[in-house]
């Protein structure tokens, strides 16, 4: 699985990277996750609101601090 988060390095998508980490290692799933602070980058996925969350090439979030709790039941 591919988790990317989306957004220019804020605090709250640091605190979306904190809680996708502990989500994939509560679940115990194999992931990897990555953080995507490019401009055109984030263009690509057509999000009007970061952070933005990505999982496996599909946008499943956009514009909210989300648990570890609420991003397992993303998986």
């Amino acid at each position: 699985m591919i988790i990317k988060v989306l957004g220019p390095g804020c605090n709250k998508c640091k605190s979306l990277e904190e809680s996708i980490n502990a989500a994939v290692k509560e679940a115990g799933v194999a992931a990897v996750v990555e953080m995507v602070e490019d401009n055109k980058e984030i263009e690509k996925y057509k999000v009007k609101s970061t952070p933005a969350l990505v999982i496996d090439e599909k946008v499943v979030s956009t514009g909210k601090q989300l648990t570890a709790q609420e991003v397992k039941t993303l998986f």
